[in-house]
């Protein structure tokens, strides 16, 4: 038998020559919108802190205080000693901004949705998903082994042919265990910046007696009057019965976050495997994130929104010669779609040589021949900078403006 090395050699060296070799990057600096990488600083249109809270004072502030107070490490998990004050409080103000009866944190996203989903769901059961909903998702329907169907991306005759197959299954079924049915969506998609018609979903889950569980990692901290999401902006929240976050992205902290009824988290509690064996988070980081839900509700979340909405519309009419016309904000997601996977490789390196750092993003993130440059706004660009952005890219991708032209969108 070959060596270990010997064969993940050879795996390797399949991933580099199909354009899909990829490497960690070390960042000498807190997250911004400026960067520095290598001694050399860049301008950040890659992260996910849209409203640039990763390195705000209030969230620094609140981090040292519960590490002064509560140690740098939880200790254990939270059944067993670990369940600590600052994890209360977020877990409260989480429930109160979503509009839902409890809340219950994680140490990180991927493990909400694989704690949820394996709690809920078995082989006797029937997840829906969308065509382009995140690997996290996929993995822990795969995992739960339960019956998994795909539909079309954001199309609801795909959905409701599946739903109504699935109606079938259960009639079917009278006389044994009846399958639980649960769809599940992003609100605003990863890779595409796109919004799922939320409302049209409600309808069709409704009429079908499915669950439904939204992952609001996209929307969370920019939707909505208390900034919760798109769930609340659509007066949907006492009808999705499980919403899913993060705290990395517009709140500026780590870990994710599962919202619902009180039996719903009472039974995660029990249930949730990457709940149960996980040590607890770290103090720091759910105080940080506290504090970023406190900031929401404040003037200041309404200043940042704003800004980001500025820098949205901005985006909008550089790609595309014109203004938007829907509305105050939108996701701050532009895919600038590329196609091949080296050709995006080359046009990454020939960007950061520009001072401008925006990382391909290429399968298995995204299908193959769709690879792209994922730009990714936040209210601490200015407008310089985004201007500056454009007019180097246009420098090396000339047809960049008519290659990718968003469409606007109407949340519904």
């Amino acid at each position: 038998m070959n060596s270990l090395d010997t064969v993940l050699k050879e795996r390797l060296d399949e991933i580099s020559n199909a354009g899909l070799h990829r490497e960690l990057r070390r960042i000498d600096s807190a997250q911004g919108t400026r960067i520095l990488m290598n001694g050399v600083n860049s301008i950040n249109f890659s992260s996910n802190d849209y409203l640039g809270l990763a390195n705000h004072p209030a969230l620094k502030e609140a981090a040292i205080k519960a590490v002064e107070t509560f140690g740098t490490g939880s200790g254990a998990s939270r059944l067993i000693c670990g369940s600590l004050k600052p994890h209360h409080d977020l877990e409260s103000a989480l429930a109160e901004m979503k509009g839902s009866g409890a809340a219950l944190s994680f140490s990180s996203g991927y493990n909400a949705a694989l704690g949820t989903i394996c709690a809920l769901m078995s082989d006797k059961d029937i997840i829906i998903i969308d065509k382009r909903i995140h690997a996290c998702i996929v993995d822990a329907a795969k995992l739960s082994g339960a019956k998994l169907r795909v539909f079309s991306h954001n199309n609801m005759d795909s959905l409701s042919e599946i739903l109504e197959w699935a109606t079938k299954q259960s009639l079917q079924k009278e006389n044994k265990e009846t399958p639980r049915v649960l769809v599940i969506t992003e609100s605003v998609f990863s890779m595409d910046g796109d919004i799922a018609p939320l409302k049209t979903i409600v309808e069709l889950k409704n009429r079908h007696g499915a669950w439904l569980m939204v992952d609001e990692a996209h929307a969370t901290g920019l939707f909505g009057e208390k900034r919760s999401g798109l769930i609340e902006q659509l007066g949907l929240s006492g009808q999705v019965e499980i919403q899913m976050g993060t705290l990395g992205k517009a709140l500026g902290s780590s870990g994710g976050y599962i919202c619902g009824s009180k039996k719903l988290i009472e039974y995660l509690v029990n249930r949730a495997r990457s709940f149960i064996f996980s040590t607890a988070p770290a103090p720091g980081s759910s105080a940080a994130a506290l504090a970023a839900v406190k900031l929401l509700g404040s003037g200041e979340g309404a200043r940042l929104c704003n800004h980001l909405s500025r820098n949205i519309a901005q985006t909008f009419h550089l790609l595309t010669n014109s203004e938007r016309s829907d509305g105050p904000l939108q996701s701050a997601i532009f895919p600038i779609i590329i196609g091949d996977e080296s050709e995006a490789v080359q046009i990454f390196h020939s960007m950061r040589e520009k001072g401008f750092f925006i990382p391909a993003v290429r399968f298995p993130t995204v299908s193959r021949g769709k690879a792209r440059l994922r730009l990714t706004l936040t209210a601490s660009h200015t407008p310089e900078e985004i201007d500056g952005f454009f007019k180097v890219l246009n420098q090396i991708m000339p047809n960049t403006v008519s290659a990718n032209k968003p469409t606007p969108q109407e949340i519904k």
